[in-house]
């Protein structure tokens, strides 16, 4: 008996129990976001696509989008910046000094949120920034800088130092030589990070809770309360408008992936 002709038949059935064990529970909430009832329930009757148009009528909800949105891009923008440019300042320090503050950059990615909460809460009341917009742009902005730090170094590594140095020698200044020099090489890591950032602050619902309260009330935040309060089925529409989103745009990518090679030849 071949074990190496039942190996790869085999993996692919592991991948795709897998992949059902983590989509099924995402998958479930489909029907019950065309439930015709106020609560979470399964369809009992016919379908009702009243919970989406709840989501895209009603006040609170749509603002609640608007804020998350808001939010996210700012800190996205914020957080690129700032952590492309942490990035590659490490990329320029000897290695042990990158490990080091490296390592103190990375510490909200690693404390559990809890305590970068509490930690944002105590700094903004006293500094004035509590349940203000600046103040969650901020929190997520903090949140945020680590993952762009760990995307735009993964691509530095891959960037030839002497490119740097070769501009310098022929007279470009530092500004010149990062704008022409250095993130064009990198700018698929600075796409990817951005991607990160503006995921991080989406989804973000702890420290959120802890530095606003009425003045900034985003899409997780409002969920929360809609599950915590009044069960409102409108959450499960919401899921539903997420998944296809983030499905459209892992198609959209893998698209765009299968092209690229078809250009270069």
């Amino acid at each position: 008996m071949d074990l190496r002709g039942w190996a790869r038949p085999m993996i692919f059935a592991v991948a795709w129990v897998i992949a059902l064990f983590l989509l099924l529970p995402g998958l479930v909430t489909i029907p019950v976001a065309f439930n015709d009832s106020r609560f979470i329930a399964l369809p009992q009757g016919a379908w009702s696509p009243r919970h989406f148009e709840t989501l895209f009528t009603s006040a609170p909800w749509l603002s609640s989008i608007a804020d998350s949105l808001g939010v996210a891009l700012a800190s996205t923008v914020l957080a690129v910046c700032l952590g492309t440019a942490c990035a590659v300042g490490l990329w320029r320090v000897r290695p042990w000094l990158a490990g080091l503050v490296g390592a103190i950059m990375l510490a909200p990615m690693i404390f559990p949120p809890i305590v970068s909460a509490l930690a944002l809460y105590r700094a903004w009341v006293a500094i004035g920034l509590y349940d203000t917009w600046a103040g969650v742009v901020l929190a997520h902005t903090i949140l945020a800088i680590p993952y762009v730090i760990i995307a735009v170094t993964t691509s530095l590594s891959m960037l030839d130092g002497r490119l740097e140095q070769a501009a310098r020698s022929l007279g470009a200044t530092p500004l010149r030589t990062m704008v022409d020099v250095i993130l064009p090489n990198i700018r698929t890591g600075v796409a990817t990070a951005a991607v990160f950032a503006f995921v991080v602050s989406w989804d973000e619902i702890v420290v959120t809770m802890f530095v606003s309260s009425r003045a900034v009330y985003t899409l997780p935040r409002r969920m929360w309360d809609g599950i915590r309060e009044s069960v409102d089925p409108t959450v499960a529409a919401v899921a539903v408008v997420l998944m296809a989103l983030t499905a459209l745009g892992v198609l959209a990518a893998i698209v765009v992936t299968l092209r690229r090679p078809a250009r270069n030849t």
